[in-house]
């Protein structure tokens, strides 16, 4: 999702300082694009006036903004951080407050759309935070796509986290719907127009798996993985409050089993790997 977003950034004219967090590819491709390469966050942070984080999971924050060479040693006061990586809404509000205690303003801004929208700059972006740090970050998240400000620290995190919790069971519903209609013979592109008119019809009927699972591959997309990831942070956070989740906690089985069987690295749309399997179909076949 950076490489994207960092090529959003610069098209919208901002100047980009970038590092190595994984993979080497993305870093040279928004160099040839007109980045400029540092060594690590803290030197990001020393050359900016909004450092954006955009990594896997809370630890990986940890690391990018207070590790050894993080970038709360290169950040001024009066300077921005955007965390834009979906995490849990406790650590936000943590990193939150370590920033502000060196007069840094954080926005948690975690994204949803993939990186085909990633590309094309129309992310929808949930934004905790200070309105002040909002409007003064607006511009630069207007560059990504739309955000909302939808509450203090960490309600961007909690707002993102909502989505997931939607999108697991979305996905897992179409999955159970389109192996029953191939099973039972029924043409899959006719089901998907007529679904698609009616209330069952749904963003990832109509347009995400037409560009996964329906071509026959989970390549690309959106890892199962990070969904499991968001997923179960969701539940951590609903048992904290108190708040019964059970048709999420059946949607985190379907998404670990398909995980224990490999497709942890694929789009989340391999959710329908063990159910074909058990049904001796292949939704994706003529």
């Amino acid at each position: 999702m950076g490489a994207p977003m960092g090529e959003s950034l610069m098209r919208a004219g901002f100047a980009l300082r970038v590092c190595a967090h994984r993979r080497r590819d993305r870093v040279e491709k928004l160099v040839a694009a007109g980045a400029v390469e540092v060594a690590d966050p803290a030197a990001v942070a020393a050359g900016c006036d909004a450092l954006i984080t955009m990594v896997p999971d809370s630890p990986q924050v940890e690391e990018a903004l207070f590790g050894a060479r993080g970038a709360a040693l290169g950040l001024r006061a009066g300077s921005y951080v955007i965390d834009m990586s979906t995490i849990s809404p406790v650590a936000s509000r943590g990193f939150h407050a370590r920033l502000a205690s060196q007069g840094v303003a954080m926005l948690d801004a975690p994204v949803s759309g993939g990186p085909a929208r990633a590309a094309a700059g129309t992310l929808a972006i949930m934004v905790g935070g200070s309105p002040e740090a909002f409007a003064a970050c607006e511009p630069l998240l207007r560059a990504l796509g739309t955000p909302t400000l939808v509450g203090g620290a960490g309600m961007g995190e909690t707002v993102k986290l909502v989505n997931q919790i939607i999108i697991s069971s979305v996905m897992v519903a179409n999955v159970e719907g389109l192996v029953f209609a191939k099973k039972a013979g029924a043409d899959i592109e006719l089901v998907r127009q007529v679904i698609g008119s009616a209330t069952g019809s749904n963003y990832i009927l109509d347009k995400w798996l037409p560009q996964t699972w329906f071509t026959g591959s989970h390549k690309g997309g959106f890892a199962l993985d990070l969904l499991r990831k968001d997923l179960n942070a969701a539940l951590d956070a609903a048992k904290a409050m108190g708040v019964p989740m059970p048709l999420s906690e059946r949607a985190a089985e379907s998404f670990r089993a398909a995980s224990e069987d490999g497709y942890g690295g694929e789009d989340y749309s391999a959710v329908a790997e063990p159910y074909e399997r058990a049904a001796g179909v292949r939704v994706a076949e003529p």
